[in-house]
């Protein structure tokens, strides 16, 4: 799978909702009911990120959910990739992007979805194939103001910016042209997570899922 093969899957995924849900799971056990319930929001693709030791079974455990499309989030290194897409993962999103990494996602035909944060960065990137991008930390890179100034010169690539969207700007980064989602934490507070309240995560689910792109 090329980067462009892999930005043509990136970009499938990026079309299922307006919002990626990137989670950071500390205790496996509520992995299933958490994919259910952001599926049955509406949020169908979800990023579980490689931050804790549950993670990879988180994935193992989503990868099961009817309608679910679980990617591995936080890629750093070849044994990131390989333990990922044997835990279930049919995606990877990254940081950033090293040469190492990128072969790896070739190698075990995982989709990437590479980290960029300045003008050079997705140059870089566009230049291996990459036509879909991360671009991360996107609030502390300059938002949405800084993201529609890449787009100007560099309309060709598109991303899905991650890293302080919330519900309150998430609309400035869905009415860009080169924005195709978006990617948060928001739908799943650490609380509700904790506390097993799926019926609140569907609700914000369904509402990340109503917004206009």
């Amino acid at each position: 799978m090329t980067p462009a093969e892999q930005s043509q899957k990136a970009a499938e995924i990026c079309a299922l909702a307006p919002v990626v849900p990137v989670l950071v799971i500390e205790d496996a056990a509520q992995a299933k009911g958490l994919a259910q319930a952001l599926v049955k929001g509406g949020l169908p693709a979800l990023e579980v990120t490689l931050r804790t030791p549950s993670a990879l079974d988180a994935i193992r455990a989503m990868a099961e959910v009817p309608g679910g499309v679980v990617g591995a989030g936080t890629l750093l290194t070849p044994a990131d990739v390989k333990a990922a897409k044997a835990a279930g993962a049919r995606f990877g999103v990254s940081p950033g992007a090293t040469d190492r990494l990128i072969a790896a996602c070739v190698d075990e035909e995982l989709p990437l979805l590479p980290g960029a944060a300045t003008a050079t960065e997705v140059m870089v990137l566009l230049e291996k194939g990459f036509t879909v991008q991360k671009f991360f930390p996107a609030e502390a890179s300059g938002g949405a103001p800084a993201l529609a100034a890449i787009g100007a010169p560099i309309p060709q690539v598109k991303f899905c910016p991650t890293g302080g969207v919330s519900m309150k700007n998430v609309a400035d980064y869905l009415k860009l042209s080169n924005v195709l989602c978006c990617g948060g934490s928001w739908v799943a507070p650490k609380a509700a997570v904790q506390a097993g309240d799926w019926d609140q995560i569907e609700t914000l689910a369904r509402a990340a899922a109503a917004l206009p792109r």
